[in-house]
Protein backbone atom coordinates (compact mmCIF):
# COMPACT_ATOMS: atom_id res chain seq x y z
CA UNK A 1 0.00 0.00 0.00
CA UNK A 2 1.06 3.68 -1.08
CA UNK A 3 2.67 5.64 2.36
CA UNK A 4 0.57 8.71 2.81
CA UNK A 5 3.33 10.43 2.53
CA UNK A 6 4.25 9.73 -1.29
CA UNK A 7 0.07 9.92 -2.18
CA UNK A 8 0.11 13.41 -0.48
CA UNK A 9 3.51 14.27 -2.86
CA UNK A 10 1.38 13.51 -5.93
CA UNK A 11 -1.68 14.79 -5.14
CA UNK A 12 0.30 18.45 -4.92
CA UNK A 13 1.67 18.09 -8.33
CA UNK A 14 -1.79 17.32 -9.55
CA UNK A 15 -2.84 20.50 -7.45
CA UNK A 16 0.17 22.25 -9.95
CA UNK A 17 -1.57 21.02 -13.14
CA UNK A 18 -4.32 22.69 -11.90
CA UNK A 19 -2.72 25.56 -11.73
CA UNK A 20 -3.72 25.94 -7.71
CA UNK A 21 -0.52 26.95 -5.85
CA UNK A 22 0.74 24.14 -3.51
CA UNK A 23 1.57 26.56 -0.63
CA UNK A 24 -2.20 27.06 -0.74
CA UNK A 25 -3.14 24.13 0.26
CA UNK A 26 -2.28 20.23 1.83
CA UNK A 27 -3.42 17.84 -0.82
CA UNK A 28 -7.21 15.73 -0.52
CA UNK A 29 -6.75 13.10 1.75
CA UNK A 30 -6.28 9.54 -0.26
CA UNK A 31 -8.63 6.86 -0.74
CA UNK A 32 -6.89 4.47 1.64
CA UNK A 33 -6.95 6.47 4.10
CA UNK A 34 -10.69 7.96 3.90
CA UNK A 35 -12.15 5.72 7.20
CA UNK A 36 -9.78 8.13 9.17
CA UNK A 37 -10.98 11.12 7.89
CA UNK A 38 -14.73 10.86 6.75
CA UNK A 39 -17.31 13.11 8.07
CA UNK A 40 -20.51 11.83 9.25
CA UNK A 41 -22.13 14.19 7.07
CA UNK A 42 -21.66 15.77 4.17
CA UNK A 43 -20.79 19.44 4.85
CA UNK A 44 -17.82 20.06 2.64
CA UNK A 45 -18.77 23.38 1.22
CA UNK A 46 -20.60 25.16 4.75
CA UNK A 47 -19.64 28.60 4.12
CA UNK A 48 -21.70 28.25 0.61
CA UNK A 49 -25.17 26.75 2.77
CA UNK A 50 -24.68 29.16 5.22
CA UNK A 51 -24.75 32.02 2.80
CA UNK A 52 -27.63 30.54 0.77
CA UNK A 53 -29.94 29.91 3.91
CA UNK A 54 -31.21 32.46 5.74
CA UNK A 55 -29.44 36.46 6.01
CA UNK A 56 -29.86 36.12 9.84
CA UNK A 57 -26.36 34.16 9.60
CA UNK A 58 -24.73 36.63 8.64
CA UNK A 59 -25.53 38.10 11.62
CA UNK A 60 -23.26 39.70 14.55
CA UNK A 61 -23.79 38.00 17.49
CA UNK A 62 -23.95 41.03 19.25
CA UNK A 63 -27.16 42.04 17.35
CA UNK A 64 -28.97 38.70 18.64
CA UNK A 65 -29.82 36.63 21.68
CA UNK A 66 -27.48 33.61 22.36
CA UNK A 67 -29.19 30.73 20.84
CA UNK A 68 -31.32 28.22 23.81
CA UNK A 69 -28.67 26.95 26.40
CA UNK A 70 -28.13 23.41 25.43
CA UNK A 71 -27.96 23.80 21.67
CA UNK A 72 -25.63 24.73 18.71
CA UNK A 73 -25.97 27.31 16.09
CA UNK A 74 -23.70 27.54 12.36
CA UNK A 75 -22.81 31.10 11.43
CA UNK A 76 -20.32 32.86 9.22
CA UNK A 77 -18.02 35.45 10.26
CA UNK A 78 -16.07 37.78 7.74
CA UNK A 79 -12.50 38.99 8.84
CA UNK A 80 -10.63 41.38 6.09
CA UNK A 81 -12.47 39.95 3.10
CA UNK A 82 -12.15 36.28 4.70
CA UNK A 83 -14.89 34.14 5.70
CA UNK A 84 -14.75 31.73 8.07
CA UNK A 85 -17.68 29.15 9.23
CA UNK A 86 -18.09 28.04 12.86
CA UNK A 87 -20.57 26.08 15.21
CA UNK A 88 -21.12 27.90 18.90
CA UNK A 89 -22.23 25.94 21.72
CA UNK A 90 -23.79 27.31 24.27
CA UNK A 91 -24.21 25.12 27.33
CA UNK A 92 -27.07 23.80 29.45
CA UNK A 93 -25.66 25.78 33.14
CA UNK A 94 -25.42 28.90 30.21
CA UNK A 95 -24.97 32.07 32.42
CA UNK A 96 -26.06 35.60 30.83
CA UNK A 97 -22.19 36.40 31.15
CA UNK A 98 -18.34 35.38 32.18
CA UNK A 99 -18.55 32.00 30.84
CA UNK A 100 -15.15 30.33 29.62
CA UNK A 101 -14.59 30.14 26.31
CA UNK A 102 -12.99 27.31 24.15
CA UNK A 103 -12.33 26.92 20.46
CA UNK A 104 -11.66 23.76 18.95
CA UNK A 105 -10.19 23.19 15.71
CA UNK A 106 -11.02 19.96 13.41
CA UNK A 107 -8.27 17.93 11.73
CA UNK A 108 -7.82 17.66 8.02
CA UNK A 109 -11.19 16.29 6.28
CA UNK A 110 -13.50 16.54 9.41
CA UNK A 111 -16.30 19.13 9.70
CA UNK A 112 -17.41 20.82 12.75
CA UNK A 113 -20.15 18.56 13.81
CA UNK A 114 -18.09 15.71 13.21
CA UNK A 115 -15.39 16.87 15.46
CA UNK A 116 -17.68 18.30 18.23
CA UNK A 117 -19.31 14.47 17.99
CA UNK A 118 -16.05 12.72 18.16
CA UNK A 119 -14.52 14.75 21.22
CA UNK A 120 -17.47 15.00 23.00
CA UNK A 121 -16.24 18.62 24.13
CA UNK A 122 -19.99 19.11 24.18
CA UNK A 123 -20.56 17.49 27.17
CA UNK A 124 -18.14 18.70 29.03
CA UNK A 125 -19.17 22.20 28.05
CA UNK A 126 -22.16 21.33 29.91
CA UNK A 127 -20.40 20.35 33.27
CA UNK A 128 -18.52 23.16 33.82
CA UNK A 129 -20.30 26.03 32.08
CA UNK A 130 -18.48 26.68 29.19
CA UNK A 131 -19.17 27.80 25.71
CA UNK A 132 -17.77 26.31 22.47
CA UNK A 133 -16.76 27.35 19.19
CA UNK A 134 -15.85 25.12 16.50
CA UNK A 135 -14.04 27.15 13.29
CA UNK A 136 -14.47 25.03 10.16
CA UNK A 137 -11.92 25.10 7.37
CA UNK A 138 -13.30 25.47 3.74
CA UNK A 139 -12.66 23.41 0.90
CA UNK A 140 -11.75 26.81 -0.72
CA UNK A 141 -8.96 27.43 1.42
CA UNK A 142 -7.41 24.34 1.40
CA UNK A 143 -8.34 21.25 -0.54
CA UNK A 144 -8.39 18.48 1.87
CA UNK A 145 -10.39 20.86 4.45
CA UNK A 146 -6.72 21.06 6.67
CA UNK A 147 -5.41 24.25 8.39
CA UNK A 148 -2.62 25.25 6.46
CA UNK A 149 -0.14 25.21 9.15
CA UNK A 150 2.73 24.88 6.89
CA UNK A 151 2.97 28.13 5.27
CA UNK A 152 4.55 30.73 6.83
CA UNK A 153 1.95 33.54 6.30
CA UNK A 154 -0.31 30.97 8.55
CA UNK A 155 2.36 31.14 11.07
CA UNK A 156 2.64 34.46 12.64
CA UNK A 157 0.81 37.39 13.95
CA UNK A 158 -1.17 39.84 12.45
CA UNK A 159 -1.95 37.70 8.97
CA UNK A 160 -3.26 34.10 7.68
CA UNK A 161 -5.11 32.24 10.20
CA UNK A 162 -3.85 33.04 12.96
CA UNK A 163 -5.62 36.37 12.40
CA UNK A 164 -8.52 35.33 11.09
CA UNK A 165 -8.85 33.07 14.57
CA UNK A 166 -7.86 35.43 16.61
CA UNK A 167 -10.56 38.27 15.31
CA UNK A 168 -13.26 35.41 15.81
CA UNK A 169 -12.44 34.59 19.11
CA UNK A 170 -12.53 38.36 19.65
CA UNK A 171 -15.27 39.11 17.83
CA UNK A 172 -17.00 36.25 20.22
CA UNK A 173 -15.98 37.38 23.99
CA UNK A 174 -17.26 40.59 23.20
CA UNK A 175 -20.98 39.30 21.39
CA UNK A 176 -21.42 36.17 23.94
CA UNK A 177 -19.95 38.70 26.76
CA UNK A 178 -17.29 35.84 27.36
CA UNK A 179 -14.76 35.97 30.62
CA UNK A 180 -11.74 37.72 28.54
CA UNK A 181 -9.35 36.22 31.36
CA UNK A 182 -10.67 32.23 30.39
CA UNK A 183 -10.22 32.15 26.53
CA UNK A 184 -8.71 28.71 25.17
CA UNK A 185 -7.78 27.13 21.80
CA UNK A 186 -7.50 23.00 21.42
CA UNK A 187 -7.11 21.06 17.96
CA UNK A 188 -6.27 17.64 16.75
CA UNK A 189 -3.37 17.29 14.06
CA UNK A 190 -3.36 20.06 11.80
CA UNK A 191 -6.08 21.57 14.26
CA UNK A 192 -3.45 20.88 16.61
CA UNK A 193 -0.56 22.35 14.53
CA UNK A 194 -2.66 25.82 14.11
CA UNK A 195 -3.87 26.02 18.09
CA UNK A 196 -0.28 25.67 18.71
CA UNK A 197 0.91 28.80 16.49
CA UNK A 198 -2.11 30.78 17.07
CA UNK A 199 -2.04 30.48 20.77
CA UNK A 200 2.43 31.49 20.56
CA UNK A 201 1.26 34.62 18.01
CA UNK A 202 -1.36 35.55 20.73
CA UNK A 203 -0.44 34.83 24.13
CA UNK A 204 -2.24 37.75 25.57
CA UNK A 205 -5.54 36.58 23.95
CA UNK A 206 -5.73 32.63 24.87
CA UNK A 207 -4.59 31.31 28.91
CA UNK A 208 -4.18 27.96 27.50
CA UNK A 209 -3.63 25.34 24.32
CA UNK A 210 -4.57 21.78 23.85
CA UNK A 211 -2.38 19.86 21.65
CA UNK A 212 -3.25 16.10 20.24
CA UNK A 213 -1.59 14.42 17.88
CA UNK A 214 0.16 17.67 16.56
CA UNK A 215 3.25 19.35 16.14
CA UNK A 216 5.12 22.44 17.64
CA UNK A 217 5.60 25.75 15.63
CA UNK A 218 9.17 25.16 13.97
CA UNK A 219 11.17 25.43 11.35
CA UNK A 220 8.22 24.21 8.70
CA UNK A 221 8.05 26.06 5.84
CA UNK A 222 6.62 24.13 2.63
CA UNK A 223 4.67 21.22 2.20
CA UNK A 224 7.91 19.03 1.85
CA UNK A 225 9.15 20.38 5.34
CA UNK A 226 5.68 19.52 6.82
CA UNK A 227 5.54 15.72 5.30
CA UNK A 228 9.48 15.35 7.01
CA UNK A 229 8.28 16.57 9.99
CA UNK A 230 5.24 14.40 10.06
CA UNK A 231 7.91 11.33 9.53
CA UNK A 232 10.35 12.39 11.44
CA UNK A 233 9.34 15.41 13.65
CA UNK A 234 10.76 18.87 13.87
CA UNK A 235 13.39 20.65 15.06
CA UNK A 236 11.29 23.62 17.27
CA UNK A 237 12.14 26.78 16.94
CA UNK A 238 14.60 28.83 18.83
CA UNK A 239 13.02 31.41 21.14
CA UNK A 240 14.28 34.37 23.31
CA UNK A 241 14.58 33.28 26.87
CA UNK A 242 11.79 34.97 28.88
CA UNK A 243 9.37 34.74 25.81
CA UNK A 244 5.79 34.99 27.18
CA UNK A 245 4.35 31.37 26.20
CA UNK A 246 0.90 29.75 27.08
CA UNK A 247 0.34 26.37 29.33
CA UNK A 248 -0.04 24.40 26.86
CA UNK A 249 -1.32 20.17 27.66
CA UNK A 250 -0.46 17.56 25.09
CA UNK A 251 -1.53 14.36 23.92
CA UNK A 252 0.23 11.82 21.41
CA UNK A 253 0.03 8.15 20.84
CA UNK A 254 2.86 6.38 20.87
CA UNK A 255 1.58 4.25 17.92
CA UNK A 256 0.79 7.21 15.93
CA UNK A 257 1.82 6.50 12.17
CA UNK A 258 0.50 9.94 10.86
CA UNK A 259 2.80 12.30 12.91
CA UNK A 260 5.57 10.78 14.59
CA UNK A 261 5.28 10.83 18.05
CA UNK A 262 8.41 12.57 18.66
CA UNK A 263 7.08 15.30 17.47
CA UNK A 264 5.50 15.76 21.55
CA UNK A 265 8.74 16.42 22.68
CA UNK A 266 9.11 19.66 20.11
CA UNK A 267 6.77 21.79 22.97
CA UNK A 268 8.59 20.68 25.95
CA UNK A 269 11.77 22.39 24.13
CA UNK A 270 9.81 25.73 23.14
CA UNK A 271 8.62 25.59 26.50
CA UNK A 272 11.67 25.39 28.64
CA UNK A 273 13.26 28.00 26.02
CA UNK A 274 11.07 30.41 27.58
CA UNK A 275 11.81 29.82 30.62
CA UNK A 276 15.02 31.38 32.64
CA UNK A 277 14.53 27.93 34.86
CA UNK A 278 14.51 24.76 34.11
CA UNK A 279 11.42 22.75 35.07
CA UNK A 280 10.94 20.58 37.88
CA UNK A 281 9.19 17.22 36.17
CA UNK A 282 6.84 14.88 38.12
CA UNK A 283 5.75 11.56 36.33
CA UNK A 284 2.93 8.92 36.59
CA UNK A 285 1.82 6.00 35.09
CA UNK A 286 -1.58 4.95 34.90
CA UNK A 287 -4.21 3.21 33.05
CA UNK A 288 -8.03 4.22 31.95
CA UNK A 289 -9.72 2.54 29.18
CA UNK A 290 -7.91 0.10 28.21
CA UNK A 291 -5.01 1.61 27.89
CA UNK A 292 -1.64 2.91 30.13
CA UNK A 293 -0.25 5.92 29.74
CA UNK A 294 2.53 8.53 31.08
CA UNK A 295 1.57 11.68 32.59
CA UNK A 296 4.56 14.45 32.46
CA UNK A 297 4.32 17.40 34.51
CA UNK A 298 6.70 20.60 34.08
CA UNK A 299 6.34 23.20 36.55
CA UNK A 300 7.89 26.47 36.69
CA UNK A 301 10.14 27.98 39.46
CA UNK A 302 6.83 29.30 40.82
CA UNK A 303 4.97 25.37 41.02
CA UNK A 304 2.73 26.27 38.05
CA UNK A 305 2.41 23.48 35.73
CA UNK A 306 2.97 24.93 32.21
CA UNK A 307 3.27 21.65 30.37
CA UNK A 308 1.23 18.72 30.80
CA UNK A 309 2.54 15.86 28.12
CA UNK A 310 -0.03 12.86 28.09
CA UNK A 311 1.82 9.61 25.89
CA UNK A 312 -1.20 7.44 25.23
CA UNK A 313 0.38 3.98 24.82
CA UNK A 314 -0.85 1.84 22.07
CA UNK A 315 -3.24 5.06 20.40
CA UNK A 316 -3.05 5.97 16.83
CA UNK A 317 -3.32 9.09 15.23
CA UNK A 318 -7.05 9.55 17.10
CA UNK A 319 -8.66 11.54 19.82
CA UNK A 320 -8.13 10.06 22.81
CA UNK A 321 -11.43 8.68 25.00
CA UNK A 322 -13.35 10.09 21.92
CA UNK A 323 -16.51 9.13 20.74
CA UNK A 324 -16.99 6.16 17.76
CA UNK A 325 -20.15 8.75 16.80
CA UNK A 326 -17.15 10.74 15.41
CA UNK A 327 -14.70 10.27 13.00
CA UNK A 328 -10.75 10.31 14.45
CA UNK A 329 -11.98 9.53 17.38
CA UNK A 330 -10.71 6.16 19.33
CA UNK A 331 -13.06 5.44 22.42
CA UNK A 332 -10.14 3.86 24.42
CA UNK A 333 -7.43 5.63 26.46
CA UNK A 334 -7.76 8.74 29.36
CA UNK A 335 -10.78 11.13 27.96
CA UNK A 336 -8.36 13.57 26.67
CA UNK A 337 -11.67 16.24 26.69
CA UNK A 338 -12.06 16.08 29.96
CA UNK A 339 -8.44 16.35 30.74
CA UNK A 340 -8.27 19.37 28.79
CA UNK A 341 -10.71 21.22 30.51
CA UNK A 342 -9.39 20.59 34.03
CA UNK A 343 -6.41 21.66 32.94
CA UNK A 344 -8.26 24.78 31.40
CA UNK A 345 -10.14 25.53 34.21
CA UNK A 346 -8.58 24.54 37.46
CA UNK A 347 -5.46 26.51 37.13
Amino acid sequence: MKTIFTTMLKAARKVRRRTLKVSLALPRIPAPLKIIFKPVRNVSNVATRLTSTSKSLHAELGAEKLPVPGTSVERLFSYRKQKLAYRLYVPVSAQSSDMPLLMMLHGCGQSADNFAAGTRMNTCADERGMLVVYPQQSSSANVGRCWNWHRPVDQKRGSGEPALLAALTRHLIASCKADARRVYIAGLSAGACAAAITAAAYPELYKAVGVHSGLARGDIETLQGALSAMRHGSKATTIQAGSRTVRTIVFHGDEDRIVHPSNAEGFLALAQQASSHPFQRDVEQGHQNSRDFTRSLYKNKAGVVMLENWTIHGGGHMWSGGSASGAYADPAGPDASSEMVRFFLDA
